[in-house]
């Protein structure tokens, strides 16, 4: 018998042993009362499915809340589609007391070409197309950047839609996208602010040949990828930046400017994040636009320096540190020949003084050098002295001081100044196409 056997079985009661992991024994079971149970869950409890608890739905948006949430997404839209449509009814005031057509003003010169390197290519420009001198070559239309043409045929060849339509589209769609830049650039520029932002996409809107926006010009084009590239730069994304640059070189010259301010900033960066790859990256991809477009006009004329070439027997346009813009201003001053001369002097000369304000006021350097880079290639270049106040337009940071000054003013105030800007840049614009009887 085990020593189990030999117990009081009463003992089971009073002190309950553990189980035993030891072989049964094969002798009969001794007699005990059941142990009392452990005072725990039973195991059914801990397995049984909890049901789960709904969540509370999230409280619906009221409309206005998402009104004015679109609202404040659109602002910058919102803003430049109001001064241009000032400026449009103006000009179509204009061309109606000038006998002639809204679509057709909005189309000439530069825009001819621009649409007719869209419709047929560089070989298939209209014949009637000639530069300024009424000659015309195999090689005359290289001239014109293919950014801007080449995505004018593609929204016509995507959408269908007829020449004219799809380059007024581009345009459009390219003023709208350069407005939100700018709105974005007023907000993150040192002592920036939303307002700020805004008033920078108006000022822009209404410059003084602000009707180019509303053309078949490559001005747009080139200014929203100019401006976002500055963004990108102020937020220290190098490689967006470094993209933008590059888009825009594919568009105009002035990409050069955006180059030097984009490529010094990020020479900078490099210098003091010598291992960030993004930095080099941004650099190796700026440049490619513009250069890759005059190497490719240089391979096909012949000549490394072919577009130069091209523009100054076209076009007499060529680099002189400023003697033709001077002699202009001199002869306008003096003899008062046209309102557009005198507002052409009056918007070089107004140029100068932004430039002044925008070294004075701190504005970031990039701003500056991009803003400076354009009106050295402008005020110090010869050619057609009545496209001098387009082709200001590119320089758009210039009005972020006078942007940030208004946003501190009161609210009547800043758009007091808004509206007899926008009424005098609507008049002015529709006088240039209408009034005014050469290129501009």
């Amino acid at each position: 018998m085990t020593d189990t056997d030999e117990r009081d079985p009463t003992a089971l009661d009073a002190t309950p042993t553990a189980p035993s992991t030891s072989a049964p024994s094969t002798s009969a079971p001794a007699t005990s009362a059941p142990a009392e149970p452990a005072l725990t869950e039973p195991a059914s409890a801990e397995l049984a499915p909890t049901e789960p608890v709904p969540a509370e739905p999230e409280p619906a948006v009221p409309v206005s809340e998402r009104l004015r949430r679109l609202l404040y997404l659109a602002a910058p839209s919102l803003v430049f589609l109001a001064v241009r449509l000032l400026g449009l009814l103006s000009l179509a005031w204009l061309a109606s007391a000038h006998r002639t057509r809204v679509l057709t003003k909005l189309t000439v010169w530069d825009g001819q070409w621009l649409l007719g390197i869209a419709s047929g290519g560089y070989a298939g420009v209209p014949d009637g197309l000639t530069d300024a001198f009424g000659n015309r070559t195999p090689v005359t239309a290289l001239a014109f950047f293919p950014g801007y043409p080449g995505v004018v045929a593609a929204v016509r060849f995507l959408a269908g839609t007829p020449l004219i339509i799809a380059g007024l589209a581009v345009s459009l769609v390219a003023g709208l996208v350069m407005a939100h830049g700018l709105a974005r650039l007023g907000e993150i520029v040192p002592g920036g602010s939303r307002n700020a932002g805004l008033l920078l996409v108006a000022l822009v809107a209404a410059a003084p040949m602000g009707i180019v926006w509303s053309m078949t010009y490559s001005e747009g084009l080139f200014c929203a990828c100019a401006v976002w590239a500055l963004v990108h730069v102020l937020s220290r994304n190098w490689l967006a930046a470094g993209c933008c640059t590059a888009l825009a070189g594919l568009v105009r010259p002035t990409g050069a400017a955006l180059l030097l301010a984009v490529g010094l900033t990020l020479l900078a960066a490099a210098a003091k994040e010598p291992r960030d790859w993004r930095v080099w990256a941004g650099g190796l991809v700026a440049p490619l636009g513009l250069v890759g477009y005059l190497g490719y006009v240089g391979w096909r004329t012949g000549s490394p320096m072919g577009w130069f070439t091209l523009q100054r027997d076209g076009w007499n346009s060529r680099f002189d540190l400023g003697a033709a813009t001077v002699s202009f201003t001199r002869d306008t001053l003096a003899g008062g020949r046209s309102v557009l001369e005198v507002v052409t002097v009056a918007v070089l000369a107004g140029s100068i003084v932004l430039l002044l304000v925008c070294i004075a006021r701190g504005v970031p350097t990039p701003l500056v050098v991009f803003a400076a880079g354009v009106m050295v290639m402008d005020l110090g270049s010869n050619g057609l002295m009545n496209s001098k106040a387009r082709l200001l337009l590119p320089a758009v940071t210039l009005f972020v001081p006078v942007a940030m000054a208004l946003a501190k003013r009161q609210r009547s105030t800043a758009l007091a100044v808004l509206a007899g800007v926008a009424v005098a840049s609507a008049w002015f614009g529709g006088y240039a196409l209408t009034g005014w009887s050469y290129a501009i």
